[in-house]
C-alpha cells in the first residue's frame, strides 16, 4: 500500500480575501481558538506559536500533544441524568458527581486544551454516532459529523455503532451526499461529510478483501510522523443487526493492528497510535482514579487487556473505547514495556491529553515519557459560540417532532445500575402489550439492556413542564429504529436464554435482561456461570416455566437475530414483526399515563439479587 498522502484541505473553509488585510488575518486568528488551531498538514506552525525550525535548529525531542475521546453517540446537547455526570475522586478518598458534557462544552475544553501546544492532534476511538440522541439521530448523525469537523477532530476508528445502518450509510458519513431516502434537511445544503478520515484496518468487503475504508492514516508536522491505526471489536456482528453488517468481514484487531503497523513501519513511520474501539473494565468508576496502583484501587480487566498484551511493541500508545469507561493505564507490551492505554468514558464528558515525546532521531516516540490524563468536560466554562448556533439551527429544524408530547411520568425512571432496571421494566412492559395487540397469546417480553441509552427525567425540559415526557426524549432512550418481534420458544429455550445473561460470551459482563410483568426469578451472583441463574425459581405469572411447553415471546429484532450473545432467543420460531419498538414505547406511555395520572416508576421487583 502506497504511503498515505496528505489529508487534503478541510471543505468548507473560505480564504479571507486579500482585500482584508494582513492585520485583520492577524486578529481575526488571535480572537478565534478554532482558527488557532493547525492540523499540521503542511509545514506551517500554529499561528501564534511561533514555528520550530524556520529561525533555529530542531530540538531532538518534540512534545505531540494527543487529544483523544470515545463514544461520543451524537450527545450534542448536555446529557441528561446519569449520563450527564462524571465521578470524580477526591483527596480524602470519597467521589463527588461532577456535571460534564456536552459538545459546546467539549468544544471549548478542546480548543484551551490545545493553546501552547504547537503539535497537537485530536483523535477518537469510535462510535461517534448511532445510538444517538434525536437532535442528531432523527437526521441520521448529520448534526454530528458537522460539529465533529468544527471541533477539529483529525482522526477516528470505526465502531460497532459507526454500521447501525449499514456499510453503505458510513460511506455516506465519510464522502458527503443527501440521504437516499430523506434526501437534504435544509434548503440549498447539501452534506458534505466527515473531514477527518473513519479508520477500518479490520473492516473488509466480503468481494475484494479490501478495507471498508482507509486502514490508517499518517499525521505530519515539520518532519514529525505520527502513524493512527484504527480497527472496531470483532464481535460486531455479535451487537449489530445482520443488515447493519451484510458484505462485510471483521477480523481479529491484534493481527490486523500487527499488519498495519509493520506497514507503517516499512515506510519510515516509527511513531504509531492504535485507536481501538473495545475497552476495558476499571476496578474504579472514577475517572481520576489511579490505575496503576493497586493500593489505590487501581487495575483494568476485559477484552482490551488481552489485546494490548499482543500487539506489537512498535505501537506506541492505545485509545481505546466501546466500554464507556474512563481509564489511564499502563499495560505491558510483548517485550515486557509499559504502553499506555486510554479512554475518556462516553457521551463527550470526558477528553484525555496525552503528551508523545517524539525523538526527531529514531523518529519514535520515548516511551518512557509518554504522560496522559482525563479530563472533565466542564459545564463552568464559557461555551462554544458555533456549537450552540449548530445546535439551535438543528433543534429548530427538529422541534416539530421532538416536542410532541408521548406520556406523562411522576418521577425519575432510571436505567440504574443493578441487573434490573426500572426503565427497562417499562420498555418491557411496552413491548408486551405491543405484541398482544398483534397476538393476544403473547406471555413475556424480553429486552437487551444495551438498548436503553438514557433515563427518563421527570425534571421540565425546554419548554415542557415537569413530568411531560416528549417524543425526543423518547428517542433518546431508544434510538435503533428496531421492530418489536414475536417468536416461539420452547420453556427449555427461554430458561438458556436466561442462563445465556450470565454464561459463555456474557459470563465476565454479564447482559442482564429487562423482563415484562409477570416473569420473576432469582440470580445467584455468588456463583458462577449459568449456575447465576435458579433455574427452580423461574415463574411466569405464578407457575413455573414448562420446558416443554410453548410460549409466544417478544423481543426487538436484534434479540430476535440472536444479538448479544443470546443465541437461544435467535431459535425462535413462526416469527411475527410489528412496529418499531420506539412507537410501541410511545404508545404505551401515551395509554398509560395522563397530566393528571402520571406513570409511577416499576419497582425492579421482578428479578431477586443475590449478592
Amino acid at each position: 500500500m502506497p504511503a498515505t498522502p496528505p489529508r487534503p484541505p478541510r471543505r468548507g473553509r473560505r480564504l479571507l480575501t486579500v482585500a482584508a488585510g494582513l492585520a485583520t488575518v492577524a486578529a481575526l486568528t488571535a480572537a478565534s481558538p478554532a482558527a488557532a488551531h493547525g492540523h499540521g498538514h503542511t509545514s506551517h506552525g500554529r499561528p501564534g506559536h511561533g514555528h520550530h525550525g524556520h529561525h533555529a535548529p530542531n530540538p531532538r525531542t518534540v512534545d505531540v500533544q494527543l487529544l483523544s475521546f470515545n463514544d461520543f453517540h451524537g450527545n450534542l446537547e448536555t446529557p441528561a441524568g446519569s449520563s450527564g455526570s462524571v465521578s470524580e475522586l477526591q483527596p480524602d478518598g470519597t467521589t463527588k458527581t461532577v456535571a460534564a458534557g456536552g459538545v459546546e462544552y467539549l468544544a471549548s475544553s478542546l480548543r484551551t486544551a490545545r493553546k501552547g501546544h504547537p503539535y497537537s492532534v485530536t483523535a477518537a476511538a469510535g462510535d461517534l454516532i448511532g445510538a444517538s440522541p434525536l437532535l442528531s439521530g432523527l437526521f441520521h448523525d448529520e448534526p454530528t459529523i458537522e460539529a465533529m469537523n468544527k471541533l477539529d477532530l483529525d482522526v477516528t476508528s470505526v465502531g460497532n455503532h459507526e454500521f447501525d445502518e449499514g456499510a453503505t450509510e458510513l460511506s455516506r458519513m465519510q464522502n458527503g451526499g443527501c440521504h437516499p431516502d430523506d434526501g437534504c434537511y435544509e434548503k440549498g445544503k447539501k452534506f458534505q461529510g466527515a473531514d477527518f478520515p473513519y479508520l477500518t484496518a479490520n473492516v473488509t468487503k466480503e468481494k475484494t478483501g479490501k478495507p471498508l475504508l482507509k486502514p490508517y492514516w499518517v499525521w505530519k508536522k515539520d518532519g514529525v510522523k505520527v502513524g493512527f491505526i484504527g480497527v472496531t471489536l470483532e464481535g460486531t456482528p455479535d451487537i449489530v443487526t445482520a443488515e447493519g453488517v451484510k458484505g462485510l468481514k471483521f477480523h481479529d484487531e491484534v493481527e490486523t493492528i500487527n499488519k498495519y503497523a509493520k506497514e507503517l513501519d516499512k515506510q519510515g513511520v516509527k511513531s504509531i497510535v492504535a485507536l481501538i474501539h473495545e475497552g476495558g473494565l476499571p476496578a474504579n468508576g472514577a475517572y481520576n482514579y489511579d490505575c496503576d496502583s493497586p493500593a489505590a484501587g487501581g487495575g483494568i480487566s476485559g477484552p482490551i487487556v488481552d489485546i494490548a498484551k499482543g500487539i506489537t511493541p512498535k505501537v506506541d500508545a492505545l485509545v481505546t473505547g466501546h466500554t464507556h469507561n474512563a481509564y489511564v493505564c499502563t499495560i505491558p507490551d510483548p517485550a515486557g514495556n509499559p504502553r499506555l492505554v486510554t479512554s475518556a468514558s462516553s457521551f463527550g464528558r470526558l477528553y484525555t491529553d496525552t503528551t508523545l515525546t517524539y525523538d526527531r532521531r529514531t523518529q519514535d516516540i520515548v516511551r518512557t515519557k509518554v504522560d496522559s490524563a482525563n479530563h472533565v468536560v466542564s459545564r463552568t466554562q464559557p461555551k462554544a459560540a458555533d456549537m450552540t448556533a449548530l445546535i439551535s439551527r438543528w433543534n429548530t429544524l427538529a422541534a416539530p417532532v421532538a416536542n410532541q408530547a408521548v406520556g406523562w411520568i411522576s418521577a425519575d425512571v432510571p436505567r440504574g445500575t443493578g441487573p434490573e432496571q426500572p426503565l427497562g421494566d417499562l420498555i418491557a412492559d411496552a413491548q408486551l402489550a405491543h405484541a398482544k395487540t398483534l397476538d393476544p397469546s403473547t406471555s413475556l417480553a424480553l429486552m437487551n439492556p444495551g438498548g436503553i441509552r438514557a433515563d427518563l427525567v421527570h425534571a421540565a425540559s425546554g419548554a415542557e413542564g415537569d413530568g411531560v415526557v416528549t417524543y425526543g426524549e423518547a428517542f433518546t432512550v431508544q434510538p435503533f429504529s428496531n421492530t418489536v418481534n414475536l417468536v416461539t420458544l420452547t420453556g427449555a429455550q427461554v430458561v438458556s436464554a436466561l442462563q445465556e445473561q450470565v454464561s459463555g460470551p456474557n459470563e465476565a459482563s454479564p447482559k442482564i435482561l429487562q423482563v415484562s410483568d409477570g416473569l420473576t426469578y432469582t440470580l445467584d451472583l455468588t456463583k458462577s456461570g449459568a449456575s447465576r441463574v435458579d433455574t427452580s425459581s423461574i415463574r411466569l405469572n405464578g407457575d413455573p416455566i414448562d420446558p416443554a411447553a410453548s410460549y409466544r415471546v417478544a423481543m426487538n429484532s436484534f434479540l430476535a437475530g440472536g444479538g448479544d450473545g443470546f443465541t437461544s432467543l435467535g431459535k425462535g420460531t413462526t416469527p411475527l414483526v410489528g412496529s418499531d419498538d420506539l412507537k410501541a414505547f410511545n404508545d404505551y406511555l401515551t395509554a398509560n399515563s395522563s397530566a393528571a395520572t402520571p406513570l409511577s416508576p416499576p419497582k425492579a421487583d421482578r428479578i431477586t439479587v443475590v449478592k
